[in-house]
């Protein structure tokens, strides 16, 4: 009579039952030694049926989440031994408070940097002809500097969530990775700088009601242009960081968008200032070049299309991942507006340097607070599963900030680098003479309650929107950021254009706006 094993059932493994024989020599992976034949067999001589358990995390999955979630503190081998379950899956974002903010602080650090570079850059630009005399530019602004939100951001949670979860441990398979989401975001960055040079033209012709056909052709080419270098230069940069954060056991989701951040804004402003301004100059004598230019990256589109088309891990995206990165390029253009109508006006002289800085440090630290909750999300299954981990009602913010998980843990450390980083940037500008405000007492109170308060709103907000579209079945990768980024551009924008309109109502008596 031949004896078996029982077979246990658990809710995320699937058992089989397979024949061994006397002849069958199994290696334990634990203990690196070779079973004998005699230990498979029966009482009477004959061999036993063995359970083979199948994990549900992949034989790299498991491996990949310590590594790279636990930054390689946690093992992934358990004492027991026995042959009758599977190992334990790791218990994913094991991670304290002061090791979330030793990982976050360099990258949040050098974001705020690169903003406050592109600050200076705006400070710098804003008083060109191409700026001057083409004020829709303006507008553009925020929309391209938007698209590391829409675009850079996403890939990176994309990819770091790919890496954590074992999709990226093959050449084979890190190579289809890269083709694809890069074939991806070229198109998503032409068809957006289009549609935000359109937005341009819209919103810098309701308020006057002037239009000009050469300077919409021109807002067309520099804005597709810009978005097309941008977009190529920093998704390459974003997959370097990805895969050698993964190789130094970093987890990349605190890493890999504030770096597109940090590069993001100088890089996409620099490209949107030189380019403007090169296709301004010919705009008379070569007045033929603008949609030439325009033409010929549009022309591009079906070689992206196709591309991504033949990757299935962004064929749904090709297909379904417009709405968000449309819907917040017009919400960055809203911003852009805001900005238009108040760089040139006296009363908010300075304002140029510090948008790029409080807009971009609210991005960098919601991106990495909705990516570190996606990365949660899918070590728990898939998107629509796992009803309890996605809230239908909005969480309180008491649950959002005060709990005890980790995800309340990161946004508690995430807002309380909101004012030591923004005291370090301040202090840059105001060293480096950027803008034309002093940074007396008051006017630093106004700026940091508007931060804080963007900030604050933010976090909130991606707890609720991240999970919100986790139980209907979409992905925050993909969805989440652009919508994020893009109410920061808003609320930041906003905010601190009410912070300046305040300062002048009072008089301006403990700040020199406006000298």
């Amino acid at each position: 009579m031949t004896s078996k094993l029982e077979q246990k059932e658990t809710p995320q493994a699937n058992g089989a039952v397979l024949p061994i024989v006397p002849g069958d020599c199994l290696a334990s992976p634990e203990r690196g030694q070779r079973a004998e034949p005699s230990d498979f067999l029966g009482p009477d001589g004959t061999g036993v049926e063995a359970v083979l358990l199948e994990s549900r995390a992949n034989a790299k999955g498991v491996r990949e989440e310590d590594a790279l979630l636990e930054n390689g503190s946690q093992s992934n081998e358990s004492d027991d031994t026995s042959t009758d379950r599977g190992p334990e899956p790791a218990s994913p974002l094991k991670e304290t408070s002061f090791s979330i903010g030793l990982q976050v602080l360099f990258p949040f650090l050098l974001a705020g940097f690169g903003t406050v570079a592109a600050g200076m850059v705006l400070d710098i630009v804003q008083h060109w002809d191409v700026f001057k005399y083409v004020t829709e530019v303006f507008i553009l602004v925020p929309a391209l500097l938007g698209l590391k939100g829409n675009l850079e951001m996403t890939l990176a949670s994309r990819l770091s969530t790919a890496a954590n979860i074992g999709q990226m441990d093959t050449p084979k398979e890190l190579w289809k990775m890269i083709t694809g989401n890069m074939a991806l975001i070229q198109v998503q960055a032409t068809v957006v700088g289009f549609l935000a040079s359109i937005a341009a033209v819209v919103f810098g012709w309701i308020p006057d009601g002037h239009f000009s056909m050469d300077h919409a052709v021109l807002l067309c080419a520099s804005s597709v242009a810009t978005a097309f270098i941008a977009s190529l230069v920093l998704g390459m940069i974003m997959i370097g960081v990805i895969i050698g954060s993964r190789k130094m056991g970093i987890n990349p989701d605190n890493v890999a968008t504030p770096i597109a951040a940090s590069l993001g804004d100088l890089i996409t402003l620099a490209l949107l200032s030189g380019i403007s301004w090169g296709l301004y100059k010919e705009l008379e004598s070569k007045a033929y070049v603008n949609p030439l230019v325009c033409a010929f990256f549009i022309s591009l589109l079906p070689i992206w299309i196709v591309i991504a088309k033949r990757n299935s891990a962004t064929r749904e995206v090709l297909y379904s991942g417009w709405e968000p990165v449309i819907i917040a390029m017009a919400i960055s253009s809203v911003g852009g507006l805001i900005l238009d109508r108040t760089v040139s006006d006296p009363n908010f002289a300075g304002m140029a340097v510090f948008t790029p800085v409080i807009n971009g440090v609210g991005g960098n630290l919601v991106a990495v607070q909705a990516s570190r909750i996606s990365t949660y999300l899918h070590m728990s299954g898939v998107p629509g599963d796992s009803p309890e981990t996605a809230p239908r009602k909005c969480p309180s913010p008491c649950s959002t900030f005060f709990s005890s998980d980790v995800n309340s843990r990161s946004a508690r450390v995430l807002f309380l680098l909101v004012v030591p980083g923004h005291l370090v940037f301040l202090y840059t500008i105001s060293s480096m003479q950027g803008g034309h405000t002093t940074l007396t007492l008051i006017f630093i109170v106004f700026y940091m309650t508007a931060a804080l308060l963007q900030v604050l709103i933010l976090l909130y907000i991606a707890d609720w929107m991240v999970h919100w579209m986790w139980g209907r079945d979409l992905d925050p990768d993909n969805f989440s950021i652009p919508y994020l980024t893009a109410l920061g551009d808003l609320i930041g924008t906003g905010l601190l254009a009410l912070s300046f309109h305040v300062l002048w109502l009072i008089g301006d008596r403990d700040s020199d706006v406006g000298d």
